[in-house]
């Protein structure tokens, strides 16, 4: 957790993968109210579906939940799962919020450009954020104006 911190992550828990929560209707959010439903290979219809991340989330014991600052729950993920990797969790697994950013243009056909980078946000899977987050004790309301804080997370698998 201090790991997260030190990455700049505003807070961090150790999380049970069981405790994570996937519903099919978070899809159907990104489908239907989020500009960036299929632009590209992180976002859906690209993604895993909520029953394939359900299961693989089966596949793990614990994961490192954590609020992040504006556009930077991706960037955690990827140094945080390298991190844990290297300290010998070798199947280390990191998800992110909101769309891709990295390319202005997905080269859909030709493949990721930035496989490394990249990873697809934790709605875009299947996981209900609001109550996963709420869940483990984090601070999460609905966006009603620009000045309302906003909250964004990330989930980094461990086993």
């Amino acid at each position: 957790m201090d790991a997260a911190r030190r990455l700049g992550a505003r807070g961090a828990k150790i999380v049970r993968a069981a405790d994570v929560v996937t519903a099919s209707w978070v899809r159907w959010k990104c489908q239907f109210g989020c500009g960036g439903f299929n632009s590209s290979r992180m976002c859906p219809p690209h993604t895993p579906t909520p029953e394939q991340t359900r299961r693989m989330l089966d596949e793990y014991s614990r994961g490192i939940l954590f609020e992040s600052p504006l556009n930077m729950a991706k960037k955690i993920a990827v140094k945080l799962e390298r991190t844990v990797f290297l300290a010998g969790h070798y199947k280390a697994l990191g998800l992110g919020a909101g769309p891709c950013e990295l390319c202005a243009e997905c080269a859909f056909d030709e493949g990721c450009r930035h496989p490394e980078q990249a990873r697809p946000a934790l709605e875009g899977c299947g996981i209900d954020v609001f109550a996963t987050a709420r869940k483990h004790g984090f601070t999460i309301e609905v966006v009603r104006t620009h000045r309302d804080a906003q909250h964004y997370f990330g989930l980094v698998l461990i086993e």
